[in-house]
């Protein structure tokens, strides 16, 4: 009884917005975020002027590892927001500070959908430099969602974890990363670097990669959601 009141004391105290994790896992590790924006395309313009502000802002918090805002290849109107933090203290002040409240709200009234933030945690990365925030305009960025049936968490995680490995060997790669969905284990995401069009190409053909989407494929829970980028910073 007593070690009940006790833990009822200790979930009352916590600051607000900020919940003990659910698995367990040790929250003074990095903190990966993931952000899916799309806006009415007539607005396209507008919110790149917003990301890059808001890009430039968060990389002058305390305990931001990477902040990084791209604009989709080919449809101009999607954008996606790359962040890594210190911890989920550093996270949370950033979700929290008068820049990023001023981008949601601004960015609001041109949503055509959800604005869909996902936390994640690390899988399998590489050393955190790899790829600078700015600098590299001249790289193609793919960022995947890979969805894998519950039963088949296990394999699915082994076969992301591969790939990640041997795409961080692959010629003209920056970085290769795997994260893992917070909230949904058999969710992951694949955030890549390549030179140019020319490293996708050969990437997409290589030995590795063909073994894997044949691992994945009577595994999925969905389509393989790959989306190419371009960076804002």
């Amino acid at each position: 009884m007593k070690r009940s009141l006790g833990l009822l004391l200790g979930l009352a105290i916590l600051p607000l917005g900020i919940v003990p994790s659910a698995n367990g896992a040790d929250d003074a590790g990095p903190a990966y975020i993931v952000t899916y924006i799309e806006v009415v395309p007539a607005a396209a313009d507008q919110t790149a002027t917003l990301m890059r502000r808001l890009g430039a802002d968060s990389r002058k918090e305390n305990g931001n590892l990477r902040f990084e805002v791209m604009q989709r290849v080919q449809q101009p109107s999607h954008f996606v927001i790359l962040e890594v933090w210190r911890d989920a203290g550093a996270q949370a002040a950033h979700a929290a500070a008068a820049h990023t409240k001023d981008f949601r709200a601004k960015v609001q009234p041109l949503l055509r959908a959800p604005y869909d933030e996902r936390p994640h945690t690390a899988l399998a990365v590489g050393p955190m430099s790899a790829g600078p925030a700015d600098g590299a305009r001249g790289a193609l960025y793919a960022v995947t969602h890979v969805d894998v049936i519950p039963k088949a968490k296990d394999q699915g995680v082994e076969a992301v974890k591969q790939l990640a490995e041997a795409g961080r060997k692959s010629k003209d790669n920056i970085r290769f990363e795997a994260l893992t969905q917070s909230s949904r284990p058999n969710h992951m995401t694949l955030v890549e670097i390549w030179k140019d069009q020319g490293a996708v190409d050969a990437h997409s053909i290589a030995d590795h990669m063909k073994s894997f989407r044949g691992v994945l494929a009577p595994i999925s829970g969905s389509l393989y959601d790959e989306r190419f980028y371009r960076t804002l910073n």
